[in-house]
């Protein structure tokens, strides 16, 4: 008998077929296939939870091959399907049954085709949650594959794709029941084993949508921070078309408390896109425990489709490795973890130079290509960057006279230097640049402004907008548009034509800014609901772009 099984490589996986052979010789277990370290030691988790589980393990030499045999696999999710299908190579498990099968529906074959399983097995006997169910689910469903075998604690998360077609084991004994009861009947008997856990949802379910994270991220408002308007508004547009965005200043001035408000006014991602970004965290085991090194949405979703775009904010210490992806076993990185959301450097140029500029290509591609010897593995990254700096090493360059203490302690050539790791490549790809000086005293007094949910209205207005603009087109905000697309739909009036050409030509913008001040005015016109694009629009996404060239732009931050 036939068992299939998902091995995690890149943002699809692949397809194991798991076959058994028992033959005569010395007792043991080879395992064939390219299997890396945690399948090789499958051999001995299989055993002992044979023995623990009230089987017996065949007393011959036992040959585990895994096809296709070119392809490196590892992980412990495939101790599960090695352990079944020594069971049915031993007879321990009926091939055929007296149920209702009938002769055409037990073909061995195509039977075997439509199921996969998957599970890491403790010695007791007891099956483990493991990573990435739901990108194996939607892969087996591609595949033709319609049943599956799931660890008791990831049926919540197999519900999303395919309710009513999974069955959860708690203990090899329960998989092994199951799998008799399929052989018996010639259908999986859905649903768990023993387990109390109840199951429910389907594909396009978004129930985790809105959850508070750890951090309690949504319980952050925009009316808790005062003054920062113009940051305030550069963030507006940000969220409504998924423009990259820089903030730079003085430390205490509001950069990272605003930035880490930005999801309260995101809109929710539609089902599909749901799916997509879920199926990423499980393949990064997201969805089934506390996301490691981040700050978002995404903690606690076992079970749920996550609704709400990710807000990813490592540290600045991480590798390249760690931002881009990659590995052994290609994983994604925090880029692809971002994908449909944003990407937060905070203390952006205290990231290591080579990780900063790595991300120029993914935020023009929207994917990132990692070369290995086993071939090229392409991962989706459909993110916005939103950098925040302050503007010399120090800190206090820019701090006014009047607000006490020392000035800006560093040399020029430090502040370039320090200022030099952004590199102007990367910085023509910010369509939106605030530089954020410390509130006044009397801000500091009044009302914080409008709330989150009243900025979120306006946004997820401008997002329906561009939905309907670019459907069927692959293109989800104005940030992505085309040259093409830029010429179609942000159309200028006659004053704003006058304006944009004495505009650029004053400030020298290269080809992508001049495309970028278009895109941003767009999302301006979109957030006021307007058709064409005015002056004053134009004019708004100017000043927006006008700084974060020079660290020393900070001292004009109160007057623009």
């Amino acid at each position: 008998m036939l068992i299939n099984t998902y091995a995690i490589f890149g943002a699809d996986g692949i397809i194991i077929r798991v076959e058994a052979d028992i033959r005569r010789g010395i007792p043991g277990i080879d395992i064939t296939g390219l299997a890396e370290g945690a399948v090789r030691e499958a051999r001995e988790r299989v055993r002992a939870a044979f023995r623990n589980s009230g089987f017996v393990f065949p007393l011959d030499r036992v040959l585990i091959n895994l096809a296709p045999a070119g392809l490196r696999k590892d992980g412990a999710s495939l101790d599960l399907p090695i352990a079944l299908a020594v069971m049915t190579a031993a007879g321990l498990i009926p091939q055929t049954g007296s149920g209702t099968l009938d002769a055409a529906a037990s073909d061995e074959a195509a039977s075997d085709a439509e199921l996969l399983v998957m599970g890491e097995l403790e010695l007791s006997g007891r099956i483990r949650p493991v990573r990435g169910i739901l990108a194996a689910t939607a892969a087996a469903l591609k595949a033709g594959i319609r049943e599956f075998i799931v660890p008791a604690e990831n049926a919540r998360e197999a519900a999303i794709l395919a309710p009513g077609r999974f069955a959860a084991a708690a203990t090899l004994a329960e998989a092994a029941h199951i799998l008799a009861l399929r052989q018996e009947t010639g259908s999986l008997p859905t649903g768990t084993m023993g387990t109390g856990i109840v199951v429910s949802g389907g594909a396009g379910s978004s129930g985790g949508a809105g959850r508070v994270s750890s951090d309690g991220s949504l319980r952050k408002d925009f009316a808790e921070v005062r003054g920062q308007e113009r940051y305030k508004r550069a963030l507006e547009i940000a969220a409504a078309g998924g423009h990259n965005l820089l903030v730079f200043g003085p430390p205490g001035t509001g950069k990272t408390m605003l930035a880490r408000r930005l999801p309260s006014i995101m809109a929710p991602l539609l089902p599909e896109e749901a799916v997509e970004v879920t199926r990423l965290h499980s393949l990064a085991g997201c969805t089934f425990g506390t996301s490691p090194g981040e700050t978002s949405f995404v903690a606690e979703t076992e079970g749920r489709l996550i609704g709400h775009p990710p807000f990813r904010s490592p540290h600045h210490s991480a590798s390249a490795e760690g931002i881009l992806g990659g590995g052994k076993t290609v994983r994604p990185g925090e880029i692809s973890l971002a994908h449909f959301g944003a990407l937060f450097l905070d203390e952006a140029p205290e990231f290591r130079a080579n990780v900063l500029q790595s991300l120029r290509e993914p935020l023009e591609d929207r994917v990132i290509t990692i070369s290995r010897a086993d071939g090229p593995v392409r991962l989706p990254a459909d993110f916005q960057l939103i950098l925040a700096a302050n503007p010399c090493p120090c800190g206090r360059l820019g701090i006014r006279s009047n607000q006490g203490g020392q000035g800006c302690f560093c040399s020029p050539e430090e502040i370039r230097r320090y200022w030099r790791k952004f590199g102007a490549a990367l910085l023509d790809r910010v369509e939106l640049r605030v530089a954020a000086s410390s509130p006044e005293i009397e801000q500091m007094a009044k009302p914080g402004g409008e709330h989150s949910a009243a900025i979120a209205r306006r946004v997820l207005t401008a997002v329906e907008l561009q939905r309907e603009r670019f459907k069927k087109t692959g293109i989800r905000r104005n940030a992505r548009m085309s040259t093409e697309m830029i010429e179609k739909f942000c159309l200028l009036s006659g004053n704003a034509e006058t304006a944009f050409r004495t505009a650029a030509e004053k400030l020298g913008l290269s080809g992508r800014a001049y495309h970028g001040v278009l895109r941003v005015a767009r999302t301006i016109a979109d957030l006021e609901g307007q058709g064409s694009i005015k002056a004053v629009h134009i004019l708004e996404a100017i000043q927006h772009r006008r700084q974060g060239d020079d660290p020393y732009d900070v001292f004009s931050a109160g007057s623009l």
